[in-house]
């Protein structure tokens, strides 16, 4: 620990320096690079001075209490005082830990959010456009932008699927646990015997890739366009504007028809895609990093059963950290920021004790 902190505290000493020389302040690129490391550097030498600081008056007290003259009162006081500074010790340590670990280069982009009904046929498709509302709700809270880029609708006025980019300040952040299987068990409207279904959908929360992030080769996609056969009535299209794109090596697919022009449908689709490819190679990288030791919050594994939406008992329950809420109705509506606290909590705690002793 001493060792670590000791570099970020060189290296503040040493920006301090540079940004004080005429040739630094000469060059204003160079400068604002300088700048920004400093702001990122500083929580952690302001916490490694106060650790120091409250290191050496433990070293002040255990030196009063070794004293053969401290008995009595002054002892006591002395003793209680210790106690105290340990435990300030120990929290500043985890604080440390804290700031130390390294921060996720996608928590403050913008995020694609792909929602799938799974199994449980028309319920299932109900579920994900409850789970659409739920989701763009907790965008509004945010004051995020919300922008459905495809969907296909079921018979009973449910998702098969649904696509939307959700930009905003944090969004990957704030939103990047919620990847996974959401099981529903309620009524369905249609059961006239009142009997509970199970249904699931899954979500996957994608930070938005830009075209530089990702190297495409021409010759590994296929673009296929296609007449639109619309959402009904007069909105369907009459020209050939829908437009798939197919990345081969992958076996990925994008499909876009929403709108009249068939090159705001092709820039839709690239959109989706690069990001689906990005994230798919980071998922394989992180599974590669998982296998080597236990992981109690994912973010990136689609097949796993994350939270269970019990409707007649009015809970919802995350699995992955054993939280369960009694507030479905204001969850419904969007109000996620409990969970999304939670499991962000214990992904920090879990990153600190995977880092052990520094």
């Amino acid at each position: 620990m001493d060792s670590i902190l000791g570099k970020f505290k060189d290296r503040s000493a040493e920006i301090n320096r540079l940004l004080s020389d005429p040739a630094t302040l000469a060059d204003r690129e160079r400068y604002e690079k300088l700048t920004r490391e400093l702001a990122e550097l500083r929580p952690v030498v302001t916490a490694a001075l106060e650790y120091d600081k409250i290191e050496a008056e433990l070293r002040e007290t255990d030196a009063l209490l070794a004293d053969k003259d401290t008995s009595g009162e002054l002892e006591e006081m002395a003793l209680h005082e210790r106690g105290l500074l340990r435990e300030r010790l120990a929290e500043m340590e985890k604080k440390i830990r804290l700031l130390l670990i390294p921060k996720d280069p996608n928590d403050g982009k913008n995020i694609i959010l792909e929602i799938r009904a799974g199994t449980g046929g028309d319920e299932a498709s109900l579920f994900a456009a409850d789970l659409f509302r739920m989701y763009s709700r907790y965008a509004e809270r945010k004051k995020w932008k919300t922008e459905v880029m495809s969907f296909s609708e079921s018979g009973k006025g449910g998702y098969k699927e649904v696509i939307a980019m959700i930009s905003g300040k944090d969004a990957y952040s704030s939103m990047k646990y919620e990847s996974g299987v959401h099981r529903v068990q309620r009524v369905p409207e249609t059961e006239a015997s009142g009997r509970i279904h199970t249904s699931t959908c899954t979500v996957a929360i994608m930070p938005e890739a830009k075209e530089v992030d990702v190297q495409l080769d021409p010759n590994e996609i296929r673009i296929d366009v296609y007449r639109s056969s619309g959402h009904g009535g007069q909105s369907v299209n009459t020209t050939d504007s829908a437009v798939r794109i197919i990345h081969l090596p992958t076996g990925l697919v994008v499909s876009m028809q929403d709108e009249k022009s068939q090159l705001k449908n092709k820039v839709k689709a690239m959109k989706v895609l690069i990001t689906r490819i990005k994230d798919q190679k980071e998922r394989e990288e992180a599974k590669i990093r998982a296998a080597h030791r236990k992981s109690q919050v994912g973010a990136g594994d689609r097949s796993e059963r994350i939270r269970t939406y019990n409707f007649p008992q009015g809970r919802v329950t995350d699995h992955r950290i054993n939280l369960t809420l009694y507030k479905m109705q204001s969850i419904m509506d969007g109000e996620i920021d409990e969970f999304s606290q939670a499991l962000t909590f214990a992904a920090q705690e879990e990153a600190v004790s995977g880092r052990g002793a520094a």
